[in-house]
């Protein structure tokens, strides 16, 4: 009886004591430029590439400063653009990432499954299973977000029902703003300068010359795809004053 006592006993210390699965998710930095602090419960340091973050630590990327963050369980990638705080998982249920200001570029690989993959935001969250979008959050608190692939679940506590946002959409909403519809615009959000080589993204044409077919562009101009060029106003053509048409002058007036 004692033997069978001291068997059970022991038994039970070690289920007590093995280790339970981890909940954490890790994210990886890929790409690092300028100015990117990480910040967990013991330190805050810079960020760089190869660096692993965990679950709760905090992202903060200074002026024209930019991260490229992985999440491999979730096949998930997440573009930070500067001046943006983002939380990385949000201690809530499916949540991976809370953008709490700033404007980021999302890019989720389609995995099969039900379980859909979410990003927190002032007022809604984002649920998606494959898709590619933009969100920016502004200083008051209004979010922005514009789908380019797939579709985008929002779900927003000022409205019964989820509102879904397909590729080529785009919708507005905050705290105390249910999610409206808008049009969206052939360059999503793009900002002067955004995503040029000074922002350390891919560069998709600027205030001053739209992209070509979005073709991708890195200067001041914005040329892109197929070596289209943009054109803005008050610009002269590509090919200088020459390349354009010459003005028709009137005939010679004939004199008697």
């Amino acid at each position: 009886m004692k033997i069978a006592f001291a068997m059970l006993l022991g038994m039970s210390v070690l289920t007590v004591s093995a280790p339970q699965p981890s909940s954490s998710l890790d994210y990886r930095f890929d790409e690092v430029r300028r100015s990117v602090t990480l910040t967990t419960p013991k330190e805050q340091i810079p960020a760089e590439a190869g660096l692993i973050a965990r679950s709760g630590d905090r992202v903060q990327t200074g002026w024209f400063s930019y991260a490229l963050i992985a999440s491999e369980q979730h096949r998930a990638k997440f573009e930070i653009f500067s001046s943006t705080e983002v939380r990385l998982a949000g201690g809530e249920p499916g949540v991976i990432l809370s953008l709490e200001r700033g404007h980021l570029h999302a890019i989720f690989d389609k995995i099969t499954g039900s379980e859909p993959r979410i990003v927190k935001t002032p007022g809604a969250l984002l649920a998606v299973r494959g898709t590619q979008y933009d969100v920016n959050v502004d200083n008051s608190g209004q979010t922005t977000l514009d789908v380019t692939e797939g579709v985008v679940e929002v779900r927003s506590a000022l409205r019964e029902q989820p509102l879904f946002v397909r590729a080529g959409e785009s919708c507005t909403y905050g705290a105390q703003m249910p999610p409206i519809m808008r049009p969206s615009s052939p360059r999503g959000l793009m900002e002067p300068g955004y995503r040029g080589r000074d922002e350390g993204g891919r560069g998709e044409g600027t205030e001053r010359g739209e992209a070509g077919e979005r073709g991708e562009g890195g200067g001041e101009h914005g040329e892109g795809g197929e070596r289209g060029h943009g054109v803005g106003p008050g610009m002269v053509p590509p090919g200088g004053p020459s390349s354009q048409p010459p003005t028709p002058q009137p005939p010679p007036r004939s004199h008697p």
